[in-house]
């Protein structure tokens, strides 16, 4: 079995991702089989922990767009990805992963609260370690707290999971020519305007020196294969 390049790595999963074939909420055989994933790469002795959207159950942006009050709105949609990771944390411990969930705001009834050091020694210990919340504040996407816990933890990596095998010049389920590349730059990202991440997300990913790597998350294995720098998938750098 090859070796995996990354030693700590951060993975991203939309709340989208968790829906598999479903209009809304979760799909359980699609929660077990990135499970299933996680635990490969885990397996590979890689320190695992991943950020979760809550698209699937709500959107902040989309109850802001309704006329809701956007803080409000968004405190909503941090409350749906809590449900998420819950629902990860009970697929990955089935299969016998040993994972924590932590909060950017405080559950305590359900989940630990955010604390760095905590999550990074329980990683330290091979336990998958869920941040759930958000951020924590209004205003803030799912993949800029990816990209903050990334940072944070150290991570030599932070993973995409999306619905395409990786970032393409135009929607790969709409335009049957679209062209996927191998190589891109932060400021390829933001000057093509390509919707991969948002413009905070990259931003930050720019100043930590933190690659990106976007793959499809419902590919068998495919987590894990990209660990071992195998299959397709598009690598985000600095030049």
């Amino acid at each position: 079995m090859a070796s995996p390049i990354y030693k700590r790595v951060l993975l991203k999963v939309s709340g989208e991702a968790l829906m598999g074939t479903r209009d809304y909420g979760l799909d359980t055989n699609t929660v077990r089989a990135i499970a299933e994933d996680i635990k490969g790469v885990r397996d590979l002795g890689v320190e695992v922990c991943l950020v979760i959207g809550g698209g699937n159950i709500f959107r902040g942006v989309s109850g802001a767009a309704s006329g809701m009050d956007r803080a409000q709105a968004d405190s909503m949609g941090m409350l749906a990805t809590v449900m998420n990771a819950l629902a990860m944390q009970n697929a990955l411990e089935k299969i016998g992963v040993s994972t924590r969930v932590q909060s950017a705001f405080e559950m305590a009834s359900v989940c630990e609260p955010f604390i760095r050091r905590r999550a990074v020694r329980h990683m330290e210990k091979g336990r998958v370690v869920i941040f759930a919340g958000g951020t924590g504040n209004p205003f803030f996407t799912t993949d800029t707290a990816a990209a903050l816990r990334a940072a944070e933890m150290g991570c030599d990596a932070l993973l995409k999971g999306t619905q395409v095998d990786g970032i393409y010049d135009s929607d790969p389920r709409k335009n049957k020519g679209a062209e996927r590349y191998e190589t891109l730059t932060y400021l390829d990202i933001l000057a093509r305007d390509l919707a991969v991440m948002d413009a905070a997300a990259i931003s930050l990913a720019r100043e930590n020196k933190l690659p990106i790597i976007v793959f499809n998350i419902h590919e068998k294995g495919a987590f894990t294969s990209v660990m071992q720098g195998k299959g397709p998938f598009t690598t985000v750098v600095e030049q």
